[in-house]
């Protein structure tokens, strides 16, 4: 079954923030959200995308998935991202701002009232997708009247998790257990399925991949041909190789302007991989390095240096303690380090480091010179000229020897051993 993208419609729901503290934030949610919009457009599943996230009202939220139905002759996807949770009657409530868990009638929406709304639609195709807790409760259990009038001819409804589980957010992962790995999936396509792929197939290699996980096992209903709706196959859109040379390029442009600004082109990136590789890849784990470090400068200093920590013991467990991501990684947080404790924390973890980097990478590699110079910047910060301006001679022959005239790394080598040299007063 193919269908033609211009009738067609996504509309994306999402609560990530909540009033009652029984209900912890979601931050993943809003990026989620974002990503699916850009997936399902690229994959042209759908011609737009309506986001409605963090809705301030039931009655608001109910307006907006109306007028985003409005034009969806072929098909109408609705994907809702957030809490779920269980009312008296064992039904099922989805999470909005004013959700209370013991009252979920009151302030939150009713799964029957999205579910008459898309009825309501006159779209050939309707799917219907729910990433939250309990949304296995869509389909009705013993104590709850059924709602399986909904799997109607066209219709397909795919939840995150059975009738009593709850779906997760694992640490250290920019997107919910479900939609992450959803993401990953169609970002990164099903190898030797074709040019395109049902929607069954779909939930099925997810199903695997949830299971394989030990994650809750995504659930489907559908009626009809609406499971062999064809979306074309994203494997080869995207490789992990085009990825990494991305990431390098973006940190190179980090280290000629700065940090801060490429916090959020890291975290796109990051996420990316995250869709193609495991979260232990080394590909990822670099990533999380440069993004953590481009936080700090963005002024997250004593989170960012807390999780570099973290990360730095992953990797050497996986690389060893040789490795140049690794030792990156803790020049990293031996930065955050002193700008968060002050020079004195610094200076003795990087004379540690440094000569670690010239064993393991050599007295000409950029991120051994890179140690050098912030360690002669630190002492010369606490008025140890001298041996700063030591360093930064050394440094200054190493990078007219190994760069470019032009290059930003050798002038700010010189201009600071201007300083040093001034300040002993040569």
């Amino acid at each position: 079954m193919r269908l033609m993208p211009g009738t067609s419609r996504a509309v994306l729901i999402g609560t990530s923030s909540y009033s009652d503290d029984r209900l912890p934030d979601i931050p993943q949610v809003g990026p989620g959200l974002a990503e699916l919009s850009r997936v399902f457009v690229e994959l042209g599943l759908v011609e737009a995308c309506t986001v409605l996230l963090d809705s301030p009202s039931t009655g608001a939220l109910g307006r907006g998935i109306t007028q985003a139905m409005a034009g969806a002759e072929d098909l109408l996807l609705v994907y809702y991202i957030g809490h779920g949770l269980i009312g008296r009657a064992h039904d099922l409530y989805l999470g909005m701002q004013d959700s209370e868990p013991g009252s979920p009638e009151f302030g939150s929406l009713p799964y029957s009232a999205l579910r008459d709304r898309v009825l309501d639609s006159t779209a050939k195709v309707k799917i219907v997708v729910l990433d939250c807790c309990f949304s296995g409760r869509a389909f009705g259990t013993a104590m709850s009247a059924p709602v399986d009038d909904l799997v109607i001819d066209g219709t397909y409804v795919l939840t995150s998790a059975p009738p009593n589980r709850k779906s997760l957010v694992l640490p250290d992962e920019p997107h919910t257990a479900f939609t992450g790995r959803l993401l990953r999936l169609l970002d990164g396509g099903i190898p030797g399925a074709g040019e395109y792929v049902t929607l069954d197939e779909v939930y099925r290699h997810l199903l695997l991949t949830m299971r394989g996980e030990g994650l809750p096992e995504p659930q489907k209903r559908s009626a009809k041909t609406a499971d062999q709706l064809r979306i074309r196959n994203g494997v080869g859109t995207e490789t992990a190789d085009d990825l990494r040379d991305r990431v390098a390029s973006v940190v190179a442009r980090a280290r000629e302007t700065s940090w801060a600004s490429v916090v959020a082109d890291l975290a796109d990136l990051h996420a990316r991989q995250l869709r193609l590789l495991p979260g232990e890849h080394v590909d990822v784990l670099r990533t999380s390095s440069h993004l953590l470090f481009a936080r700090a400068a963005a002024g997250d200093l004593a989170k960012s240096a807390a999780a570099l920590d973290e990360l730095a013991v992953t990797q050497h467990a996986i690389l060893g303690g040789d490795a140049p991501d690794f030792l990156r990684t803790v020049f990293y947080s031996v930065i955050c380090a002193g700008e968060v404790e002050g020079p004195a924390e610094a200076i003795p973890m990087l004379r540690f480091l440094a000569p670690s980097q010239r064993l393991a990478l050599g007295y000409e590699h950029e991120d051994t010179c890179r140690t050098q110079h912030a360690l002669a910047r630190y002492l010369a910060r606490v008025g140890e000229h001298a041996e700063a301006e030591r360093l930064l001679v050394e440094l200054v022959a190493i990078r007219e020897r190994t760069l470019d005239p032009s290059a930003s790394t050798l002038a700010a080598a010189r201009r600071d051993l201007e300083v040093v040299q001034e300040a002993l007063g040569g």
